[in-house]
């Protein structure tokens, strides 16, 4: 025989259990739903038409009784999602599981949006026909902003502390090409480097997981400002000036196309005295970073010999301190992207160099 909890079996409680249940329900009021104003507690038919509304709902979603009742409950949902149909999709998750739960932004009264956690259960009568939905939602959009601040300050360190570390990663491998790779203590820096910067990127929550290791998502634009702080930290005199920065999504290494663009700057800064521009946009041909200087410029017919390794062109000078292969391996990471590198320039004018990568689409992981 089962005992029900204190050991005392059934039967011996059967005699009081519809006293305690009666003086339960009568101890709740007929509109216990109306005045609960944490929840949004919304009836709905078998239509998901609106049948029931407590003051929460009225509360949280701004409608009054009156105004709401016989409104599809899809209007609640931000466009793009009843495009979607995603209001269709939860009624019929949650009459053939019997509840649903969702989170995501919906929309009040007034056009401005909350963030919700929502559960949407079935109601059903004895032969299990859905009559209709019970739909409770909670506002939380104030927990949202409070952890998207905290993830906002986690970026910001984040972003503060990869530069130099990223900076560090490049000085130790430059200087193991004097050293060789082999050089102990050289060897235990770079580990410990590459320590650092596997911290800071899960800090700033963009850490390579197995399945996307060797690419992620970036955009553009922040590339473009992280070889700007590599190689002018602190911009340098106000030697950069950013025009259009466009947060042109892509996958790549995010690391060797920040070092492409680096040397790309680097050699703009080496060859100008004057400030350099640079412009992140999109083209037809994809995401693109444009650097521009106003320095001493390349004759046409050196445009092609500068993209050998060790090439300086005719207007370069030794004294420069330029990386000799620096556009050469740009235009290798940009290859590698499935993208390209282009130079113009007019003697006495200026350089631009271009390089363009195919556009991701940041909906999907790399």
């Amino acid at each position: 025989m089962s005992v029900v909890p204190g050991g005392q079996p059934p039967g011996e409680l059967s005699g009081r259990a519809p006293h305690a249940l009666a003086s339960i329900r009568r101890s709740i009021p007929r509109d216990w739903d109306e005045q609960v104003d944490l929840f949004a507690i919304v009836k709905l038919d078998s239509g998901g038409f609106v049948r029931g509304w407590n003051l929460g709902a009225e509360r949280i979603k701004g409608y009054t009784e009156d105004e709401i009742i016989g409104c599809h409950f899809s209007q609640f949902y931000r466009e793009d999602a009843r495009r979607r149909g995603v209001p269709d999709h939860l009624l019929a998750a949650a009459q053939r599981d019997g509840h649903v739960e969702d989170t995501g932004w919906r929309v009040r009264n007034d056009g401005s949006e909350f963030w919700a956690r929502v559960t949407i259960s079935a109601i059903r009568n004895d032969q299990g026909q859905v009559l209709g939905f019970v739909k409770i939602v909670r506002d939380l959009t104030s927990e949202k902003q409070a952890s998207d601040d905290r993830a906002a300050a986690r970026r910001a360190v984040a972003r503060d502390l990869l530069s130099p570390a990223t900076a560090l990663h490049e000085l130790l491998a430059l200087l193991g090409d004097e050293l060789g790779p082999d050089h102990r203590v050289l060897r235990l820096a770079a580990e410990a480097t590459d320590r650092i910067l596997v911290v800071t990127e899960t800090l700033g929550g963009v850490a390579d997981t197995p399945a996307r290791r060797g690419r992620r998502s970036e955009t553009f634009d922040a590339v473009a400002r992280d070889a700007v702080t590599l190689v002018l930290p602190g911009d340098t005199h106000g030697r950069v000036v950013f025009g259009q920065m466009d947060a042109v999504p892509v996958c790549a290494d995010g690391r060797g196309l920040r070092n492409a663009v680096a040397h790309v700057l680097e050699n703009a800064a080496k060859y100008s005295d004057d400030v350099i521009d640079v412009d992140a946009y999109e083209t037809d041909e994809g995401a693109a970073v444009r650097v521009h200087d106003r320095g001493r410029g390349i004759r046409a017919d050196d445009l092609v010999a500068i993209m050998q390794d060790g090439n300086r062109g005719r207007t370069g000078d030794a004294q420069d301190g330029a990386d000799e292969g620096g556009l050469t391996k740009a235009r290798r990471i940009a290859g590698e992207h499935g993208g390209m590198l282009r130079i113009t320039s007019v003697p006495g004018e200026g350089t631009t160099v271009t390089i363009t990568v195919p556009r991701s689409d940041d909906s999907l992981s790399c």
